[in-house]
């Protein structure tokens, strides 16, 4: 078994080869597809210092943007199309272009028009009212916390730290200490218990996007500010509950805590999530050392999956892109290989290995 940076090079040398930037699937759109993967791309540049990965994030980001700093194609105030302004932040500081902060301040003029519940909290899309889906916390609050941070908008980490909040709040059993995938306020979607809201089940990519944002929301923050302090009880619980649930080969399952019932299967961008948040809460003290361990057998159960076609990496054993439904919908979902989700899963949880390791 090779390290975790040689197969973040592979990885992204193998989707680098199969896409020119400008046609990283959904061609065109601005959607966290796309910036989930060059999120990763971006954190395999900063280890490597390699310009080919700054260049190729850079190339996709002009693609999808015009001169003048406007998306041209995407959802408004939708959170799955606000997650790839993250990439913005660190190709501004790469190269100090301004066409960057332009790009920015489209990016942050949705926020303000993101819907919210009656608690406060955002919908998951325009077109879903009511309903908050854990896969928001990654796609909208590391994008407002750095911005909050680094233009010294205060009010802005109070709308990422509330957000947080009233996820865990909605959400979280108490018995599993898992949070469930969603919570329609209006109890009106066809998914949700009708007295509780919630949805029927723990899906494993849904609940891998939350530690991995809590962790991106602290390190915007200041860590004297006593909600640090909140925000890491909520990871901690959340990545200790779900340690209970690793698989014997390290990986977790698509619905994770019913790994013994049929039809269920291990799921490698869920457990490449996981594996992420666990090597950067044991990096930053957040945990002890188990942490760092269940990530390595984490990594290493991903890596036995995986195979080669002559210099490409497969990564396979990944959920397609899913809403939210019952036991059965969740295991009949498709798996794919080399689709953005997995592939920038699994650069994540490489790097924070990485990083993890050199620390």
């Amino acid at each position: 078994m090779q390290t975790p940076l040689f197969y973040a090079r592979a990885a992204c040398d193998t989707m680098m080869r199969r896409y020119p930037a400008a046609d990283l699937p959904p061609k065109g759109h601005f959607h966290y597809h796309q910036g989930v993967f060059l999120s990763g791309v971006l954190k395999t540049w900063q280890l490597t210092g390699e310009p080919k990965y700054l260049d190729y994030t850079a190339d996709w980001v002009h693609a999808v943007f015009t001169a003048d700093g406007k998306i041209r194609q995407y959802d408004h105030a939708d959170l799955d199309d606000i997650q790839p302004g993250i990439l913005l932040y660190t190709l501004y500081d790469a190269t100090g272009d301004e066409f960057y902060r332009r790009c920015l301040e489209s990016v942050a003029a949705q926020v303000p028009d993101i819907p919210r519940c009656a608690c406060g909290g955002f919908w998951h899309k325009c077109s879903m009212p009511n309903q908050m889906w854990l896969d928001g916390l990654y796609m909208a609050c590391p994008f407002i916390a750095e911005y909050a941070r680094r233009f010294d908008r205060p009010e802005w980490t109070d709308l990422a730290v509330n957000e947080i909040r009233l996820m865990r709040e909605h959400t979280r059993d108490p018995k599993t200490g898992l949070w469930y995938h969603a919570w329609d306020e209006s109890r009106q979607a066809d998914w949700c218990d009708p007295v509780t809201g919630l949805a029927p089940e723990f899906w494993g990519r849904s609940l891998g996007w939350v530690p991995v944002a809590i962790q991106d929301v602290l390190a915007q923050m200041d860590p004297a500010d006593p909600r640090c302090t909140v925000l890491q009880l909520y990871a901690r619980e959340l990545l200790t509950s779900l340690l209970r649930y690793q698989g014997a080969d390290g990986r977790w399952y698509q619905v994770v805590n019913k790994g013994d019932k049929p039809g269920n299967w291990p799921e490698n961008s869920c457990t490449c999530l996981y594996a992420a948040a666990l090597a950067r809460a044991a990096r930053t003290g957040l945990m002890d050392e188990a942490a760092f361990a269940a990530a390595r057998r984490a990594f290493a159960g991903v890596v036995n999956s995986l195979t080669w076609q002559g210099d490409d990496l497969q990564i396979g054993h990944v959920c397609i892109g899913t809403g939210v439904g019952n036991y059965q919908f969740y295991c009949a979902r498709p798996c794919s290989t080399n689709d953005l989700h997995g592939v920038g899963a699994f650069l994540l949880m490489c790097t924070e290995l990485v990083a993890a390791e050199n620390h």
